[in-house]
Formats: structure tokens, C-alpha cells, sequence
């Protein structure tokens, strides 16, 4: 399973990171940032793991659609 981030269009709401500190942060740019994520070949920041937890959470939360949880 991956979460998806696509940190570039990312307004820096915070929504995330209130819903789900174990695995995001704000980042001193003042957009969130997935904790221990790689940039992917498409430019995105994307993390596996075995269940996505939280970050479903913070996937609803998001007002902008910039992360994605693949299954």
C-alpha cells in the first residue's frame, strides 16, 4: 500500500498533520510533509506501508485532493 503526497500544490492548511501527526509535519516551507516519504519518478513524495492508518484521515481532510492512498 502507498500514501501519495503531492506536495507541490500543497496550501499548507495543516489539516493533515492535525489528524495524523504520526506521519505528517509541517515542513519549514510551511507545506506539510510526509514523514520518511521519496520523491517518486512523477515528482510526488510517496511512502509504503502496510496500512495506511491515519493518513486516510488526512486524505479526507485534505481540501485540495493532494493525497492519495493506492492499494
Amino acid at each position: 500500500m502507498k500514501i501519495i503526497h503531492e506536495r507541490e500544490k500543497c496550501i499548507g492548511c495543516g489539516a493533515c498533520v492535525g489528524v495524523c501527526p504520526d506521519f505528517w509535519e509541517m515542513a519549514d516551507d510551511d507545506k506539510s510533509k510526509l514523514i520518511g516519504s521519496k520523491i517518486n519518478p512523477l515528482g510526488n513524495y510517496e511512502l509504503e506501508v502496510q496500512e495506511p492508518a491515519c493518513s486516510q484521515d488526512a486524505s479526507d481532510s485534505c481540501p485540495v485532493n493532494i493525497i492519495h492512498i493506492e492499494k
